[in-house]
């Protein structure tokens, strides 16, 4: 293992997915207090952004940007001046679907706006529009490890700047036939809310090491199946921890190696 290690609280925590509506629902699932019931995600409207923008925005911003908003709410942060890392394993495959469609047919006039909303940093786009947010932000995808990159920068950025740093990761499925490639079932987000320094009340503190260890497993097969099926669910083992308040080590996907994720300080 490397001796690198960085350190954080979570000061907000957001979550949506299959069978997961919310944060309150998924830590009740997570913590064991309720079974698993694997429903298809809901994406709630992004009331935020203006009218003419909410009405373009794709299934992958509107996923991005209420992960983000729970995190906030949670910790009572205000966004505008809050740095944010977003990161995706493929951006919107619905729209990427549509564009290639359109390519493959006769009449080849891409919509401005179907282009605008392909590329990877949309959300990023949007949440600035909706938040009015002026800090920095940074788009990262890393395939099937882009959980874990995201943490890895967003801790690195917190670190750096001895400020708050919001991560937002997030999946959304792809149509057929990129389904065939891609087999992303649903969409799943999460976003954390980390913070290097000491909070004005008791939240869970994270550390990040590398490790070679092989990455940790959900004990509940419906779990285990989320996790592998969707690259933001690579979170879960992590989210597991935070949901029970319970100190531990979570072991994650990243590229080559994985990281190592201890949780101290539980309230």
């Amino acid at each position: 293992m490397t001796s690198m290690a960085l350190s954080a609280h979570i000061l907000g925590i957001g979550l949506i997915g299959p069978g997961l509506p919310d944060w309150r629902s998924a830590r009740s699932v997570l913590s064991g207090e309720q079974a698993y019931c694997r429903t298809p995600t809901v994406l709630p409207a992004v009331e935020a952004l203006p009218p003419a923008e909410r009405r373009r925005t794709g299934a992958t911003v509107r996923l991005a940007l209420a992960v983000a908003r729970q995190a906030l709410d949670e910790a009572g942060a205000e966004a505008a001046t809050l740095a944010t890392v977003f990161a995706s394993s493929g951006g919107d495959g619905a729209i990427c679907h549509e564009i290639c469609a359109t390519l493959a047919s006769d009449d080849r006039q891409l919509s401005p706006t179907r282009f605008h909303n392909s590329v990877h940093n949309a959300a990023a786009g949007y949440w600035g529009i909706a938040m009015k947010a002026t800090a920095s932000s940074t788009a990262l995808c890393a395939f099937d490890g882009s959980f874990a990159v995201g943490l890895l920068e967003a801790m690195t950025l917190a670190a750096v700047d001895g400020a708050p740093a919001l991560l937002v990761a997030y999946e959304t499925g792809y149509p057929e036939p990129l389904h065939e490639k891609r087999p992303i079932p649903d969409a799943f987000g999460v976003a954390l809310l980390l913070d290097p320094r000491p909070p004005p009340r008791p939240r869970p503190r994270i550390t990040l090491t590398l490790t070679d260890a092989e990455a940790d497993r959900m004990p509940e097969p419906p779990l285990e199946a989320l996790r592998t099926a969707i690259p933001a669910a690579r979170c879960l083992p992590l989210m597991r921890h935070l949901a029970r308040g319970e100190v531990g080590v979570a072991t994650l996907d990243y590229l080559e190696r994985r990281i190592q994720v201890e949780v101290s300080e539980c309230p």
